[in-house]
């Protein structure tokens, strides 16, 4: 019998739906999971889409080893941690020398890392690899963040290629880096999309709350976003969103929805990782800690009935056009700072870990396929192609301009939330990190006097330099 080109295991919605593209794009593949049911299910489901001539199910993991032409690459698409290891573990036993095992889950970048030096004794190859886009893109092309060695990455490049997403300048995929680059990059992309996601939210909190506008009105205001500068997959969704009525074809089912928000750690990861390289990213943060707030329904219940503040009301008399509109100015201004924080991570990860990291080849790949993908990705792509150094997006020439001409409505907007008890912890963040950063000079002198004060920590002076220490208590 002909060997397949590839393998894959884990059969769950990514891991099924992204062997099925593997197999449509005319490449042969084996597939295996521990549970049989489901190797049946991806067997008849290609059988449905008529791609079983390229797709070969086996339930026996030695005998879907032996299937694989050599040198043989195998993606992982399991639940991360101790179950990654244990399938590691039971390959390995299998693998020869040169063969290649590439894990395709939102796996934390040190176990990748561990892995791959661990393997690398038994001669074998280990890739990390990003895969975002959800079900629809692993089916029909997501952005694939590969990282590790080059030669596992050139083995398996023409597959990558076809599978993953197409935008104009190209397949989504590129080689992000060695070690653990390629699970790191999905990570902090998570951690923008957290951002992204909260943004929208407290945009649709405003204008439902504050500016009156029904579903059928937000449907509107998000559908001509998304025909501008805002275009992108989260405020197409959310278009979708708001025209979706329940099954009585009258109520709608996002006002039916519990306000709690579900996470699966990657988020709180970019968040650590922040803290770690003293990168600030405030508007990521706020963001989980908004999901945090939301967890805590039963204490908001009660803190509703005791804590005092101004009652949000659609019954403002707001001019609604306007609202709309500076409403999406404030919701650009805020992206743009969420996104330099994210790919200040990045590049301070990348230059730590001496990863080599192109800035605008990321940019480009999350132009299709993932969840972030947005049409102002292209400027992102260009601001780093003008400057593959530069120190943040803010700092560029065009984004400098927009944030200059749309802080007087990003301002306006926030201002008018916190006047009538509307919290905005991700907007808020986002203009705190452009004030922050556009001042010389910092409250901080006071901070680092106190520190001083009560630890003996010394400071800096701003007339000379050196170390200085004040006994502040001394007469």
């Amino acid at each position: 019998m002909s060997l397949n080109r590839i393998g894959l295991v884990g059969l769950a919605v990514m891991g099924q739906n992204l062997a099925l593209n593997i197999a449509e794009k005319g490449f042969s593949i084996s597939v295996y999971n521990r549970s049989p049911d489901k190797v049946d299910a991806t067997v008849q489901r290609a059988k449905n889409e008529k791609v079983d001539h390229n797709l070969i199910g086996f339930k026996d993991l030695k005998e879907f080893v032996q299937s694989i032409q050599k040198p043989r690459a195998i993606i992982m698409l399991i639940q991360a941690g101790a179950p990654v290891d244990q399938t590691i573990e039971k390959l390995t036993e299998v693998l020869e020398p040169g063969d290649i095992i590439i894990d395709g889950g939102n796996e934390w970048y040190p176990h990748t890392e561990r892995r791959a030096k661990a393997v690398a004794e038994k001669g074998l190859l280990y890739m990390g690899m990003g895969v975002s886009g959800g079900e629809e893109g692993a089916r029909n092309g997501p952005s694939l963040m590969p990282g590790g060695p080059v030669e596992a990455f050139n083995a398996v490049k023409d597959i990558l290629f076809k599978v993953a997403a197409q935008v104009n300048d190209g397949p989504c995929v590129t080689h992000i880096g060695l070690g653990g680059s390629g699970n790191y990059v999905k990570m902090i992309h998570n951690g923008i999309e957290y951002g992204d996601m909260q943004l929208i939210a407290e945009a649709y909190d405003i204008l439902k709350n504050l500016g009156g506008l029904t579903n059928e009105e937000l449907h509107q205001a998000f559908s001509d976003y998304n025909k501008g500068e805002l275009e992108s997959f989260l405020i197409e969704i959310t278009t979708n969103i708001f025209a979706k009525k329940d099954d009585d074809g009258q109520t709608y089912i996002v006002d039916k929805i519990l306000d709690k928000t579900g996470m699966k750690g990657t988020g709180k990861w970019t968040v650590q990782e922040a803290a770690e390289l003293s990168v600030p990213a405030p508007t990521i943060a706020s963001s989980l800690d908004a999901r945090y707030m939301s967890g805590s329904l039963d204490q908001r219940k009660i803190a509703s009935q005791v804590l005092q503040g101004p009652s949000a009301s659609g019954n403002l008399g707001l001019d609604k056009a306007k609202l709309v509109q500076e409403v999406g100015q404030a919701l650009y201004a805020a992206k743009i700072c969420s996104y330099a924080q994210g790919m200040n991570i990045i590049k301070a990860a990348g230059e730590l870990h001496k990863w080599n990291l192109d800035l605008g080849g990321i940019a480009r790949i999350w132009k299709g396929g993932c969840i972030i993908r947005a049409r102002f990705l292209d400027r992102i792509k260009a601001a780093y192609d003008r400057n593959n150094n530069l120190q943040n997006l803010l700092l560029d020439s065009e984004f400098s301009k927009e944030m200059n001409a749309k802080q007087s409505a990003f301002r306006s907007v926030i201002a008018l939330a916190i006047t009538n008890g509307i919290s905005t912890p991700s907007f808020s963040a986002s203009l705190a990190y452009y004030d922050s950063y556009r001042r010389v000079r910092l409250p901080a002198n006071l901070t680092q006097a106190q520190r001083d004060y009560f630890g003996a920590h010394t400071y800096e002076r701003t007339d000379k330099p050196g170390a200085f220490h004040t006994e502040w208590a001394r007469k």
